[in-house]
């Protein structure tokens, strides 16, 4: 009876470390590489379908692919927004980055770019530091291309002060300078 204990401990042992030495590290390779698979899958992208009507303020903080409607306000402030051929869209947009692939009806702000592509139409100002717009593709309307945020808005704050200090400086020696060499002509 001794022996058979000691028989059947082995067996046992022996076939748990026999798969698990072998079919651990197989195992543990492949349980890591899904997971962080579905990570990009799921990176934050929200897609409208072309059936799907919106009319009214869309906001939100993911990237956002829209091959639907929309009329109102789209709002995406450091997130792209991706138009797909088939979206129609009537609204103001505001976005970390444009892609218009579809037709675009009003006004696109873009802190980084706004791209046009191919078969892409926008009728409306365009304000961004960077726009393309590529050959094939519809634009109407103006283009601002601005620095960026911080840079823009540092420059002319100081120039906003210089200039009202100057202005009531200006005016007093000129007015004091005719004055001076009309009396000294007569």
């Amino acid at each position: 009876m001794w022996k058979r204990d000691e028989a059947v401990k082995p067996t046992a042992p022996q076939p748990a470390a026999g798969p698990g030495a072998p079919v651990t590290p197989v195992q543990q390779a492949t349980v890591p590489t899904p997971q962080p698979e579905p990570r990009r899958i799921e990176r934050d992208v929200v897609n409208i379908g072309k059936s799907v009507v919106i009319k009214g303020e869309l906001n939100g903080s993911e990237d956002l692919t829209i091959e639907g409607q929309v009329e109102g306000k789209i709002e995406l402030k450091d997130h792209a927004l991706t138009i797909g051929a088939n979206g129609k869209i009537k609204a103001q947009i505001f976005a970390k980055s444009v892609i218009v692939l579809g037709e675009v009806n009003g006004n696109v702000s873009a802190t980084e770019k706004v791209d046009i592509r191919d078969g892409g139409s926008v009728d409306g100002d365009i304000v961004s530091p960077r726009v393309a717009i590529a050959e094939g593709a519809h634009f109407r309307g103006s283009v601002d291309m601005q620095r960026k945020g911080p840079q823009a808005a540092a420059k002319p704050q100081p120039v906003k002060e210089a200039a009202p200090a100057s202005a009531p400086a200006a005016p007093a020696p000129a007015a004091a300078a005719p004055a001076a060499p009309q009396a000294v002509a007569r």
